[in-house]
Parts: C-alpha cells; structure tokens; sequence
C-alpha cells in the first residue's frame, strides 16, 4: 500500500501503518520532506519522498489530505508544486498494479492531492472508505486485540 500526502499532520496515517503492518502489509509512506513526522520507519513503513517510487507496483494509492489548517507556514512551496510532485495523477496511477485500488479518507482537495478523473475511477473506492473507515478499523482492531489475546493466553 502507498500511503501519500501530508504523513506529518494525519492520523490516518500512523492507524494504517500500525493496523496494515500488523496484518502482514507492506506500507510506503511518501511525503515531501517537511511532512513527513520522525519515526515513521520504525512502525514498519517504507518513507520515500518520490511518488514514483511509492506507487510502483502498489496494490492499494490513498492520498491523504494536506491539512493546511494544523500547518505551519513554509512547509511548502506552492500548491502547485505539491500537486505536480505528490499528487494521485493518472500516471501515478499507471505505475500500481492494474487492478490497484483508489483511495482517500476523506474530505479530498481534488487537483490537489487528488485528480478528480482518478477519484471518480471505477478503481476508487473513495465513497465506501469514507462510509465504512470506522466500521472497518473497529473490526481490524477487534481482530488484532483478539489474536493479542489469543497468544497471551498459550
């Protein structure tokens, strides 16, 4: 899975790393520089800051929305720049496996982190994550705490 966009300021992404490691994926986190927090390797992820790189031969491209508003100033360029160098194009997409899905947790800024051809890709399952993100991270957590248990109890 290629997790892509603004690492530094999102929780979706530490609970993906922490839930899909766990569950035996490979994660790649790619970020520029200035958004991507200390530590991220050590819960099991692969950091790159080229998109290129991340997207090779993925399974699964989520953006990750670029949250300026808990930014400070300077962590970037333009929005431009981050666009043309971090976001989910259709040649970023060319990249993953032909079949990779398309996601995003929602609310996406489309041109930004995201084309608006590759969200409304019949790949993208943008609308269900957003629907079923809790409900599906309760029921990884409920089965990562049950095997916890499980071996604690052999």
């Amino acid at each position: 899975m290629a997790i892509i966009g603004d690492a530094a300021h999102s929780r979706v992404a530490r609970s993906n790393i922490w839930g899909l490691t766990a569950m035996g994926a490979k994660v790649r986190i790619c970020a520029p520089a200035t958004l991507l927090p200390d530590g991220m390797e050590k819960m099991g992820a692969q950091i790159t800051t080229d998109i290129r790189e991340a997207a090779e031969g993925a399974d699964v491209l989520m953006g990750l929305r670029l949250q300026l508003e808990r930014q400070k100033a300077g962590l970037l360029p333009s929005m431009n720049e981050y666009a043309a160098r971090f976001g989910i194009s259709r040649e970023v997409v060319a990249l993953a496996r032909k079949d990779a899905l398309i996601m995003h947790p929602g609310p996406m800024n489309r041109g930004i982190e995201i084309a608006s051809d590759v969200a409304g890709d019949d790949r993208s399952v943008i609308e269900e994550q957003v629907t079923s993100g809790v409900a599906v991270r309760m029921a990884l957590l409920y089965l990562l705490t049950r095997r916890k248990n499980e071996q604690a109890d052999h």
